[in-house]
């Protein structure tokens, strides 16, 4: 050994000459399914009818910039987004495209943020406007901001109330600085087999713009649906359309499933880190959860909880394995999975696992967990951490 330089110790190459953590797991875009779930959309709409992506939370897990610039090259006119900071992310990645920042702006800061990186917001109260308007008056140049009012017709979330629709628009159009770019309120319940609610909603929708055309007001873009509301009714259109889990190739509800044919966009994958034999009677996993009735056969992969994959689902999932299912035994841990690999001859440490995604034949869905675990696919895809590396 040469011990003349000490100091000169082996370094870890750089993540992106080794791709370690995509050795381990990583998350795979397809990109050209994200195209595909954009004209599917397209083709449901009127000529005129824009199109407003939904793209926060990273792209409901996708990761929103490669998203954003895929879907634009789509022709999608829009993006949203639940944040200034990100739209700011957007901005900085170059992306040009209006973006509207659909969460509420109370502060200053925020004012001036949206204001520097050419940003959007929503006004859902006559103070956020006056605040904004104040803001961009100490500007050098106060140049008009562009803002979308909201209103509330039945969400009972943000937005000003749908009775009060033309004094809330009269204020706010009276103001300095700031410039109306649209009028929009979010469905409650468009993904229900019962049209009821959804339909009181439109009326109500429809009642404020006309009232406020009545008053001498025209609104140059009017935009209440959502991926449910896309496909299930063409009166929740209007010229501006807001789709999020359909971009992702998910249906917000099985019932829709025949309107439009979408596919998944996303994919987790992991590695098989150790193969080894167990006897019967032996617990695998924190808390032995699981006590092997025979023989068999156990594979350890380098995904856990703190991936994204839920701790609850210990024990109720499977895994894809060449085209065959596989089930998950024990607890999950932060770092990784047990499965039960009894039925695969010759598995080799290195190996691919599907964890969500298709395998031959095979396919297993954030549908799939959201249905074990009693919850909403978005939530499981907007729960895979960003210690996975996205690859498209």
């Amino acid at each position: 050994m040469n011990d003349s330089h000490p100091e000169q110790l082996p370094q870890r190459p750089a993540l992106e000459d080794t791709d370690w953590d995509r050795q381990r797991a990583w998350v795979e875009i397809d990109l050209a399914a994200l195209a595909h779930n954009v004209r599917q959309i397209r083709s449901l709409l009127a000529p005129d009818t824009q199109i407003m992506a939904v793209v926060k939370a990273d792209g409901y897990g996708h990761g929103a910039i490669e998203i954003a610039r895929t879907i634009i090259a789509e022709n999608v006119e829009w993006l949203a987004v639940a944040t200034v900071t990100e739209g700011i992310e957007l901005r900085s990645a170059g992306i040009v495209a209006p973006i509207l920042i659909l969460g509420a702006v109370n502060t200053n800061v925020q004012a001036q943020a949206i204001a520097k990186w050419g940003l959007q917001p929503t006004i859902c109260t006559i103070e956020q406007a006056i605040l904004l308007s104040k803001a961009i008056a100490k500007l050098a140049p106060g140049l008009p901001l562009t803002v979308h009012l909201k209103l509330d017709t039945g969400m009972s979330r943000l937005g000003a109330d749908w009775q009060q629709a033309v004094a809330f628009y009269r204020e706010v159009a009276s103001l300095p600085y700031l410039r109306i770019g649209s009028l929009y309120s979010h469905l409650a319940t468009a993904d229900d087999l019962d049209p009821t609610v959804m339909e009181l909603q439109i009326a109500r929708f429809d009642r404020a713009i006309a009232a406020i055309g009545a008053a001498g007001y025209t609104i140059p873009l009017l935009h209440l649906a959502n991926s449910a509301g896309i496909l299930v009714s063409d009166r929740s259109h209007y010229n501006l359309v807001r789709p999020g889990l359909s971009l992702y190739g998910l249906y917000p509800a099985p019932h829709l499933q025949p309107k439009i044919s979408l596919q998944p966009v996303l994919s987790v994958k992991a590695r098989i880190s150790q193969i080894k034999e167990i006897a019967a009677g032996t617990g695998v996993s924190y808390g032995h959860r699981f006590i092997a009735d025979r023989d068999m056969q156990i594979a350890v992969v380098e995904i856990g909880y703190a991936d994204g994959v839920p701790r609850r689902l210990s024990n109720r999932m499977q895994v894809a394995i060449r085209g065959c299912l596989v089930p998950q035994i024990g607890s999950i841990t932060m770092d990784r999975i047990v499965l039960d690999v009894s039925q695969i001859p010759d598995l080799q440490v290195g190996e691919i696992v599907t964890i969500l995604g298709r395998d031959g034949t095979i396919e297993i869905t954030a549908d799939d967990w959201a249905n074990e675990l009693g919850t909403i696919s978005w939530e499981i895809l907007c729960g895979f951490k960003h210690r996975l590396p996205r690859v498209s």
